[in-house]
């Protein structure tokens, strides 16, 4: 059977380390003069992007090659889709090209798990509307563990837009998987309808109040305010939204002196997250998460199209 990463819930945390393992082999590729491995030559990777991306796509694209792969790019916007083709026979013919994998960003909830009853090949989900982005969760993680070693009973809080953040759904599932403790902090308008019902079943805190929370943190997240995504009134104005949920500058100081900073990007600065925060020498590791994204989609790749085990 085929096998792909929809979710953090197709790995389990010991998979999550043997990524982790690998991931650290791949990142030692980024500091040579050359590099490629060959661990994937041979094979074609097609990167499917029906929403615009920067950092995901081009660390997919830089992944593959850097295994060997021959990757290409496909976007809505240059694509038969954008002349009304379904999607189902967008994939049906893309992988009929004999293709060996798919990684596919999609603006529904869903629609990489729909793909991959559709195929049979592997398929990576790069983000599938307010559902899940599991490549995203685990180079957060694998960030964080190679800033702070074992999460094991670590601290690490999820602030921002909960309500729209496919980021925050993945991190909650490998964080805790990863033995962390979890808080998540939005104003009432962003948390999730069903949350509260969700922390009790599985397991983290929720808060409304973000300076009662960021002095036990061990590790702080903030996430994207994601306007396009908002219809109605989320908040009265961006500036109350940053006095009440802004890592300021004020607010570095409740964070202990090496508290990571993370944000899986494209910032708003000024508005979640201050250039104070997202520039501090030694505790922001935003270009940390970049880096690592290129070598935990290698190590993705390389267990999906190798088919060596890793869940």
């Amino acid at each position: 059977m085929t096998r792909h990463l929809l979710s953090i819930d197709d790995l389990d945390a010991a998979g999550i380390e043997e990524i982790f393992e690998t991931a650290a082999e791949m990142h030692d590729v980024q500091r040579r003069a050359v590099k490629k491995l060959p661990a994937l030559r041979g094979r074609t990777v097609i990167n499917l992007f029906f929403e615009d991306s920067t950092r995901t796509r081009s660390s997919f694209e830089i992944a593959g090659k850097w295994l060997s792969a021959d990757v290409i790019n496909l976007s809505a916007k240059g694509s038969s889709a954008s002349k009304g083709e379904s999607l189902r026979d967008t994939v049906l013919t893309v992988t009929a090209m004999g293709i060996d994998g798919l990684v596919v960003r999609h603006s529904a909830s869903g629609a990489a798990h729909q793909i991959s009853q559709w195929v049979d090949v592997p398929v990576i989900n790069a983000g599938d509307g307010m559902h899940e982005h599991p490549t995203q969760a685990l180079l957060d993680a694998y960030t964080l563990t190679r800033r702070l070693g074992s999460l094991e009973g670590r601290h690490v809080v999820l602030v921002g837009d909960l309500t729209h953040s496919r980021v925050f759904r993945s991190n909650i599932k490998s964080l805790l998987k990863l033995g962390a403790t979890v808080t998540v902090v939005a104003p009432p308008t962003l948390m999730p309808a069903g949350i509260g019902d969700w922390s009790k079943s599985v397991g983290f805190d929720l808060s409304y109040d973000l300076d009662s929370v960021l002095p036990t943190a061990d590790a702080v997240m903030m996430l994207r305010v994601q306007r396009e995504r908002m219809s109605g009134g989320y908040f009265p104005t961006a500036r109350e939204y940053t006095v009440g949920y802004g890592l300021t500058r004020d607010r570095l100081s409740l964070l202990g002196p090496d508290t990571p900073i993370l944000h899986p990007g494209p910032m708003n600065r000024g508005l979640e997250i201050s250039a104070d925060a997202a520039d501090a020498v030694g505790r922001s590791v935003v270009l940390d998460q970049v880096s690592a994204g290129v070598a935990v989609r290698m190590s993705v790749l390389y267990h999906l199209l190798t088919g060596e085990e890793s869940a």
